[in-house]
């Protein structure tokens, strides 16, 4: 019986310990790692080969990633790659952030299953009488719980033309070695599990 309880006791709160984690994730910006998710939720960074020298890197955010650490997480990937494949700078042919809102709108009341159907009250004011409510209509004294929220998501993309020797003389090369060095330190990677 006792052995029984502790294993119940272990199951639950590793349950627990699981929920917390599941949370934890979900409340934090985008680490840099390769993409998951598929679509609108696809967060992270992928890439694709053009040419033999030309790659399209980009990489996403969720909605707690900064347009600049998108930025830099997409300037990282693009000189990760470009050492990857052997090579020793890279030139931006291209680069382009992309911001998308979404507009959220919470109600405290929202329409039931049969459509326009829902609570209704009448209340007496001294001042203007008798009055109807539905959180339908707006009344102005009961409209004000109205929760209107914008969630902005960045995706950082670029064309990339790749190199070996020494880095050209144009403003949009990057020498890949120099780019990991710099930025490394700020780039967050996924907690070990």
């Amino acid at each position: 019986m006792r052995t029984q309880r502790s294993r119940s006791r272990a199951v639950a709160a590793a349950l627990a310990l699981a929920s917390v984690s599941a949370l934890t994730a979900c409340t934090t910006a985008t680490p840099y790692q390769p993409a998951t998710g598929r679509g609108e939720s696809r967060t992270g960074y992928w890439d694709e080969q053009i040419e033999a020298d030309r790659f399209r890197v980009t990489f996403a955010g969720n909605s707690l990633t900064s347009r600049e650490t998108v930025e830099r997480y997409l300037l990282y990937r693009a000189a990760q790659l470009t050492v990857e494949r052997g090579y020793d700078y890279f030139i931006l042919a291209d680069r382009d952030t992309e911001k998308r809102t979404r507009t959220y709108i919470d109600r405290p009341f929202s329409p039931g299953p049969w459509g326009g159907w829902g609570p209704s009250w009448r209340y007496y004011s001294p001042r203007w009488g008798w009055r109807g409510w539905s959180p339908f209509w707006g009344d102005p004294f009961w409209d004000r719980q109205v929760d209107v929220r914008q969630v902005d998501r960045y995706e950082a993309s670029a064309e990339l033309v790749v190199g070996r020797g020494r880095k050209p003389d144009n403003v949009r090369a990057f020498n890949a070695r120099e780019v990991i060095q710099n930025l490394g330190p700020s780039i967050q990677t996924p907690a070990p599990r």
